[in-house]
């Protein structure tokens, strides 16, 4: 049964104090979780309209609050004893103090957690915090260029059912106070001039290196996508294959390995443009990002799961178009199939250290699912082909006008490799182009 603490604070109906416990977990050095729909005793309440409720709060903390919070909380509908509560997970906030809009930067207006309780802050607190506020954030950083466009971070929130209208630099906060793009515009245009790299070496240490890549001068967004296609493939093992039967098994767990890529990306200090880098050893993944913890934040906080993101504003956009699914979440993942010895932290990088379940050395590749496709598509093409190809028929069915650009975008695949699988694809009789090169489609045989 949920009980009120430090991080938990529950609310049976939304009220007019809900404001003050969003802003006392900003303030707290851990966030918290306030839950609207529970008793004192832990009991769900019954909420008619929990959907309206949930609109109502945002908008409620879209503007009542300051500095923005935006990116810092998150509204998610938890069931207890079968009944729909509301549960608002607030992150700690690096701009400390945060306070009620209409109440000022006063004890009246910023408040604190003090057990299970919410308490006016003192004035010398206040001046404290302030006094300590980070004010060198990304938003403030204006952009290298001015001349940006962003395609693709509006296809992105297409593809979730999302449109960006003519306002979206200003929803986004991708504007300078004096209304500038500023360094978070730059990471999610269409062209910039960040790259993350992905190096593959031959053996535990970095003297053999047998494959370094660059994933970026594109959207953050469509980087981190590339990236995390790239580290899927390498996380296979093809163990071996019959005619019947593939046995597989990822070098390392698949969802953790997810969380960290991304928590490297978002978390990453892009102020001294040094961007996260993802390296593939024989026995080991390692993903390193730049900025070690967050001012004020110790290892317990680091660990504890809660959230406190660097930069709020890349968390927002991460988590709209369904990258990151719930602030928080990605270290209690990461956790649960690993221990904190996978983490190194130093003073300016931390680092995520994921073991092979098996050496890189020892996988045993058989390409008999070739027949899959006539024995057309064998071992030419890098990678995990079966399910490559299987892919991007996939893709063919579901847009037969795409172009091997698309494709790419879509899959992180070089151009070359699409055209070499599309190639083997047409001569095996799998796949038709009808039409030209430009205007025509594929026509899928089977």
């Amino acid at each position: 049964m949920l009980q009120e603490n430090s991080r938990i604070e529950l609310k049976s109906v939304l009220n007019d104090k809900m404001e003050k416990e969003i802003v006392a977990f900003l303030n707290n050095q851990e966030g918290g979780v306030l839950y609207i729909g529970i008793n004192d005793d832990g009991s769900p309440v019954k909420n008619p309209d929990i959907d309206s409720a949930q609109l109502k709060i945002a908008d409620r903390i879209k503007n009542n609050i300051l500095p923005s919070a935006l990116g810092l909380f998150d509204i998610v509908t938890e069931i207890i004893e079968d009944v729909a509560v509301i549960k608002i997970i607030v992150s700690s906030g690096l701009e400390k103090p945060y306070y009620l809009k209409s109440k000022g930067m006063s004890p009246g207006g910023c408040y604190m957690r003090l057990g299970t309780s919410t308490q006016p802050m003192p004035i010398s607190l206040i001046d404290e915090l302030y006094a300590k506020r980070t004010h060198t954030t990304l938003r403030n950083i204006p952009s290298p260029r001015q001349d940006l466009t962003f395609a693709q971070l509006k296809i992105y929130y297409q593809e979730r059912g999302l449109e960006l209208n003519n306002q979206f630099a200003n929803s986004l906060e991708l504007l300078t106070p004096d209304g500038k793009y500023n360094y978070i515009a730059y990471l999610l245009a269409d062209e910039n001039g960040v790259s993350i790299k992905v190096a593959k070496y031959a053996g535990k240490d970095k003297v053999d290196l047998i494959e370094n890549e660059e994933y970026g001068y594109c959207s953050l967004l469509k980087a981190t996508n590339h990236v995390l296609e790239k580290m899927k493939i390498e996380n296979i093992t093809k163990a071996r294959v019959t005619s019947t039967k593939r046995i597989e098994k990822n070098l390392v767990e698949a969802v953790p390995m997810r969380e960290a890529l991304i928590n490297a990306v978002v978390h990453n200090d892009f102020s001294r443009e040094i961007p996260p880098v993802f390296e593939i050893f024989s026995n080991r993944m390692e993903f390193t990002s730049y900025g070690g913890l967050i001012q004020g934040q110790s290892k317990e906080d680091f660990f504890s799961c809660s959230s406190m993101p660097r930069n709020r504003e890349l968390m927002r956009v991460f988590k709209d178009v369904g990258l990151v699914e719930q602030l928080g979440s990605g270290m209690s993942r990461i956790l649960k199939a690993y221990d904190k010895s996978v983490f190194e932290i130093s003073e300016h990088f931390i680092k995520v250290i994921f073991p092979f379940s098996q050496n890189r050395e020892e996988i045993i590749v058989n390409n008999e699912f070739s027949s899959n496709i006539n024995g057309d598509v064998n071992g030419d093409v890098n990678g995990d082909v079966n399910g490559d190809v299987n892919r991007i028929m996939q893709i063919l069915r579901k847009q037969p006008d795409i172009t091997a650009r698309d494709i790419s975008a879509k899959t992180g695949f070089s151009t070359r490799k699409i055209s070499r699988i599309v190639k083997k694809l047409k001569e095996s009789g799998k796949i038709i182009r009808v039409g030209s090169d430009k205007k025509g489609y594929w026509k899928i045989n089977g």
